[in-house]
């Protein structure tokens, strides 16, 4: 193995997945009554329970991740002789981009041999984590760490990540909204359409009335952008609303179906922030993609 590849937790990626493909994951932290937890094993997590909480009025927060965290995980990998590509959450929503950033330019300078990127994914969740996942299958054929890198870098610029969610409560009290004029109201049922932004930010960009609607016309974008989707790994993500996921990969699969689809319940720190109901599609598009609508 060449380098190491790792990501953070809000990669959403299962245990399967991490193993399968030795990718390494920096744990993010979230706070529930005040302590503190870590989610390393997707597949122990109760999403229903969680969302719920969430849903009857828990509070759940986070807090920015310290370069020391990335240093902590970076450093045993850098002793072992293993030079680093690490894919972060998008910098347009997170500091831990820049945190990873730190940590890698300090630790250069104790380890001058080694080698340390860090790809901002501009995205979170699957949007993160289907990057990563194809830095690990890039690594196995062979490809270099800086041409990983830069092949990691174009796709992230071509990942389309367009979400709706049932209140954007979450995403404004947790300042992930950039465009806080879009918000709109729930009495008509008018649901959001929100996507990741050319910097990496979350924006409102168009708004359906009720939730079937919403749901298909995540699945519109899907038929309208998607570039080769029979070659492509689709990623679906929700905060406990399965049936809802599953009626959206059942139209994606209708007129333009993918080689496959990975289906996974939001983590707990991304899921804090888009809250019960979120339901989110990822798929790669043309190098705008991210510009429109």
């Amino acid at each position: 193995m060449s380098f190491e590849i790792v990501t953070d937790t809000s990669s959403n990626l299962q245990n399967k997945v991490v193993e399968e493909y030795s990718i390494k994951r920096i744990p993010f932290s979230y706070y529930v009554d005040g302590k503190e937890y870590t989610c390393m094993d997707t597949d122990s997590f109760d999403a229903e329970a969680y969302y719920s909480k969430i849903k009857s009025g828990v509070k759940v927060t986070t807090s920015q991740v310290t370069p020391q965290r990335f240093v902590e995980n970076f450093e045993p990998m850098l002793k072992e002789g293993k030079d680093i590509l690490f894919v972060s959450m998008a910098s347009g929503i997170s500091g831990s981009c820049s945190s990873a950033g730190i940590a890698a330019n300090q630790l250069k300078e104790d380890y001058p041999d080694r080698k340390i990127e860090v790809v901002d994914s501009m995205g979170a969740s699957l949007g993160e984590g289907l990057i990563a996942l194809e830095g690990a299958r890039l690594r196995s054929k062979g490809v270099s760490l800086e041409e990983t890198a830069a092949e990691l870098r174009d796709m992230a610029r071509r990942m389309c990540q367009i979400f709706t969610v049932d209140d954007l409560m979450h995403l404004r009290r947790g300042g992930r909204l950039s465009n806080l004029s879009a918000i709109v109201g729930t009495v008509l049922q008018i649901k959001p359409l929100l996507k990741g932004s050319s910097d990496g930010k979350i924006v409102a960009f168009h708004k359906v009335r009720g939730r079937k609607r919403a749901i298909e016309a995540l699945a519109e974008r899907f038929d309208k952008y998607a570039v080769e989707p029979a070659k492509q790994l689709v990623g679906i993500a929700h905060s406990a609303c399965k049936k809802d996921a599953e009626y959206l990969a059942e139209l994606i699969k209708k007129n333009n179906p993918p080689a496959d689809i990975m289906m996974v319940d939001y983590e707990p720190v991304t899921g804090s922030h888009v809250g019960p109901g979120a339901l989110a599609l990822f798929f790669l598009g043309a190098e705008n993609v991210r510009e429109l609508n």
